[in-house]
């Protein structure tokens, strides 16, 4: 049984017009007095439009919904004594009103002065599920299988369309937005276990990253926990949304370490194919061509959506998902991407209609 933890990051706003509100020390303060949250689970973000989210460690999907769920529920609660709402979207769909306070922190400061640019416009809100592998060679080989499927996720999971106050034509523009930060993007194929302690302390050396809290790669192995931590996806709409992607991310992490124990070989995709596959997968989600994780070639999303729904099937197995994640996943089937969601949204009832979709989105438990 490999342990799950998922992290969420949301959006604080006014849920009149969706601008994002700079509440998050009231809004963190009072959650912390609310009997519905345990200590930590409800923490500051880089900016302070935003607040980050973490479960305790789940062994199945049940505990994971329940932990969102209540979770959620009494962030927002907390929220609306403040004048907004946490929103689960993974980019901010309208503009502040002037720029945005970064929180008080040594390492917020440092980030800031390194690349204010970047830092002021990063209303960007992912996912964060840790899986919990404990052999340390395995949870490498875990992290290099996993690379050729990360573009499938971010194609699945898009959730961040607009971008203050325009449609980006991106399903998951928080995907390129942030891979402008120096060490970003899909990760290394690393060797073994040794290679990745290699380059990762040469990063170090060479000053480009501070510790290893600054690979910004969208799967890595986490620096306190034996766990492969996958952030490729977008923060989800609902609780039955992150559901899904938690028992996906583990499904895919199981069907690895059957591999490795097998002794199948390690795929061998060449980074600027991934680059491109990511990209394209961002751009156009679940309504164009995504790259084959088996052959390399572009392929109908749908098609390559099927790909990835027998490489888990083993994992979904062995970890007794399967039956959950296909209930989930017709629920994803009927409604679209968080992104199609957006955009409907909008489409049928303006900015009106987004906002109002987005607040209601995040204590919702369906699809």
């Amino acid at each position: 049984m490999l342990t799950l933890g998922v992290e969420e990051e949301y959006l604080l706003v006014d849920p009149r017009d969706g601008v994002p509100l700079p509440r998050a020390a009231e809004v963190l303060a009072t959650a912390s007095l609310a009997a519905a949250l345990r200590p930590a689970e409800a923490q500051h973000e880089l900016l302070q439009v935003q607040v980050e989210t973490a479960t305790p460690v789940c062994e199945d999907l049940a505990d994971v919904a329940r932990h969102l769920t209540r979770v959620r529920a009494g962030l927002n609660a907390a929220a609306a004594q403040h004048g907004c709402r946490v929103v689960p979207v993974g980019s901010a769909p309208f503009g502040p009103a002037g720029r945005v306070p970064v929180t008080d922190g040594e390492r917020y400061r440092r980030a800031r002065s390194q690349a204010p640019a970047l830092v002021d416009d990063l209303m960007l809100n992912g996912m964060h599920v840790h899986v919990g592998v404990h052999d340390e060679e395995e949870r490498l080989g875990v992290l290099v299988r996993l690379r050729p499927w990360l573009p499938v996720l971010i194609a699945l999971s898009a959730n961040s369309p607009f971008w203050r106050g325009a449609d980006t034509r991106f399903a998951s523009w928080r995907t390129v937005h942030f891979d402008q930060w120096a060490v970003s993007g899909p990760p290394p194929a690393f060797r073994d276990a040794a290679d990745h302690r290699r380059r990762v302390a040469a990063l170090r050396t060479a000053g480009v990253i501070a510790d290893e809290g600054q690979l910004y790669w969208q799967a890595r192995l986490s620096r306190r926990y034996p766990t492969v931590e996958v952030r490729a996806t977008d923060v989800q709409l609902t609780v039955a949304d992150a559901e899904l992607f938690a028992g996906l991310i583990r499904a895919l992490a199981a069907s690895a370490v059957l591999a490795e124990r097998a002794g199948r070989p390690r795929p061998d995709t060449p980074d600027e194919l991934l680059r491109a596959a990511t990209w394209h997968a961002a751009r156009t989600g679940l309504h164009g061509r995504l790259v084959s994780p088996s052959d390399g070639t572009a392929r109908p999303a749908g098609a390559v959506v099927e790909e990835l729904r027998a490489h888990v099937a083993p994992g979904l197995a062995a970890a007794g998902d399967t039956g959950r994640v296909a209930e989930l996943w017709r629920g994803l089937e009927r409604l679209g991407s968080g992104a199609d969601r957006q955009r409907r949204w909008c489409r049928e009832r303006g900015r009106k209609g987004l906002v109002e979709g987005l607040v209601a989105a995040t204590v919702s438990r369906t699809c």
